[in-house]
């Protein structure tokens, strides 16, 4: 019989100072088939996270040593891109803007529930696994995005368009003369802004149909399945 495959753990690192809290939450990711490495110091969590290379961090804010915001803005700045889910009581509109403009990716107030804990944590891992194959493939007639800055170049000039036209053709960049789902592109060009209208995909596609006419590339929509980009006849 041909060997079983195992897919291997999501790994998770958790930032959070609170014994009871830190230990509650480790044992039930665990549970769930996610590996688990924990800190509960601000002044050692920098560490941690080099040395751990988890798929998601989950941040407290309140810290002993460094505090939260401190330690997301030095990864940061160090070039740590991994997803940061914050898990706070800091839980006013101007903390989370503050969170999320420090870095974070997504923002969870405490209490929370643990089935949305968990979801969140899987979705954002699944987000930051896509955006590295896609930025790994996205090379095509002629068309290159820039993984760094996430600008795309035609022939070596860079092309003048709106972040969610840029979006959507890093997107469909990334798998060219293959389909991808209206659903997907909603997500991708929206960043999760809470129910963008069905059409909204619509209009920017056209925008950048537009801009691509001088390319010698095209985006071919697809009924019922989504869009393509395509070489030009």
């Amino acid at each position: 019989m041909p060997r079983r495959t195992v897919s291997p753990a999501m790994k998770l690192l958790l930032i959070e100072d609170d014994p009871a809290m830190r230990a509650t939450l480790q044992r039930t990711l665990e549970r769930r088939g996610i590996a688990v490495t924990s800190c509960g110091d601000g002044a050692r969590a920098l560490d941690r996270w080099r040395a751990a290379l988890p798929d998601v961090v989950l941040l407290d804010l309140s810290l002993p040593g460094v505090d939260g915001l401190q330690v997301l803005a030095d990864a940061r700045a160090e070039g740590l891109a991994t997803p940061v889910l914050i898990v706070t009581a800091r839980g006013t509109v101007g903390d989370r803007i503050l969170g999320l403009n420090t870095g974070a990716d997504d923002y969870l107030p405490k209490p929370f529930d643990l089935d949305e804990l968990e979801a969140r944590v899987r979705a954002l891992a699944r987000r930051h696994t896509g955006a590295r194959d896609d930025a790994a493939a996205a090379e095509f007639c002629g068309l290159r995005t820039d993984p760094a800055s996430g600008a795309v170049y035609h022939r070596g000039a860079p092309l003048e368009m709106a972040p969610r036209e840029l979006a959507l053709l890093r997107a469909l960049l990334a798998r060219p003369g293959r389909a991808v789902a209206k659903e997907r592109l909603l997500e991708l060009v929206f960043d999760g802004q809470s129910a963008p209208q069905p059409d909204a995909i619509e209009v920017v596609a056209y925008r950048l149909r537009k801009k691509l006419a001088a390319t010698g590339v095209q985006v071919v929509t697809l009924r019922g399945l989504g869009y393509l980009l395509q070489e030009a006849k």
